[in-house]
């Protein structure tokens, strides 16, 4: 085998102390730094202490699996782009699946062929330090830029996002719950690209762009400062609103359906209309053509 250049850590988590040691012995051959663990939450706690450049986990292990383990590692945003090789006995296409579902980027049956592995995680670690060379150049070029999960959780951020949501006020737990359940919604409904979306419950007005769809459908989203007299804040601030009505009335004047809406914001189209009610006197038109005109006149977009 020929031997690597760069010594990356691996960590490896297998209950077989014959298995560990067999592929301790490859990995060291081939010239990388090993790590073990005996079972997942073991592994787990290494991996926060000791971040690895891969792990390799045995699918069948005590308390906790190999796909419980590799699940709990990638709702972890500083861990989750670690490449997981699962290694098992179970060769049938539903524990291959499973194991990819679970997060894994590759599947090897025992037993173990050493050239074999050595060869695949050399692959899985080119295509890594790719995306975290790309990541970093994003970093350097001074970018609101920001990625999630399908949950709707920020996994990765530039230094400039992070300072924005500082400025904001927007911490993690408010981004791991109001802002991902507000994306989530917002990505049911098939937004287009470069199209962007107003961030609710914030004193200092934020909006995020919708740049791209990633692998493991990851989404890029870029962080819009529009400073407190945002959209829905101009609108309530001059036309007298609630902030409900005002919330309403920026997605009427976005073109959105009162289905649209109560999804967006989180209640039932008839709830979207008893606003509408209310704001149409306020704003002395009776439809929401007209109230729809007066929003993008107050936002400068008419």
């Amino acid at each position: 085998m020929t031997p690597i250049q760069q010594k990356e850590t691996i960590l490896v988590a297998d209950d077989s102390s014959e298995t560990l040691s067999f592929i301790n012995d490859t990995l060291e051959a081939a010239g990388f730094n090993v790590l073990v663990a005996l079972e997942g939450k073991q592994a787990l706690t290494i991996a926060r202490r000791i971040r690895p450049d891969m792990i390799l986990l045995d699918a069948m292990m005590p308390s906790l699996d190999g796909f419980a383990t590799c699940m709990e590692l990638k709702k972890l945003s500083d861990l989750s782009a670690i490449p997981v090789i699962f290694m098992t006995g179970l060769s049938d296409t539903e524990s291959v699946v499973k194991g990819l579902a679970a997060g894994g980027v590759d599947y090897l049956t025992k037993p173990i062929n050493p050239e074999e592995l050595v060869a695949r995680m050399q692959v899985h670690l080119n295509n890594a330090r790719l995306t975290s060379s790309a990541w970093r150049a994003l970093d350097s070029t001074g970018q609101f830029l920001f990625s999630i999960n399908a949950e709707g959780k920020v996994i990765w951020a530039t230094p400039q996002t992070h300072a924005l949501f500082a400025k904001a006020k927007a911490d993690a737990e408010w981004r791991d719950g109001a802002m991902a359940r507000q994306l989530v919604r917002w990505f049911d409904l098939r937004p287009q690209l470069s199209q962007q979306f107003s961030l609710d419950d914030l004193e200092y007005h934020l909006a995020c762009v919708y740049l791209q769809t990633l692998p493991n459908n990851e989404k890029l989203l870029k962080l819009v400062d529009a400073g407190k007299a945002g959209g829905e804040v101009l609108l309530k601030q001059t036309l007298k609103l609630t902030q409900r009505e005002s919330q309403v009335l920026f997605w009427i004047s976005n073109g959105k359906s009162n289905r649209d809406i109560g999804e967006i914001l989180g209640m039932s189209p008839r709830t979207v209309n008893k606003h509408l009610e209310q704001i149409f006197p306020k704003l002395g038109v009776e439809n929401r053509t007209a109230a729809a005109r007066i929003a993008l006149k107050t936002l400068g977009q008419e």
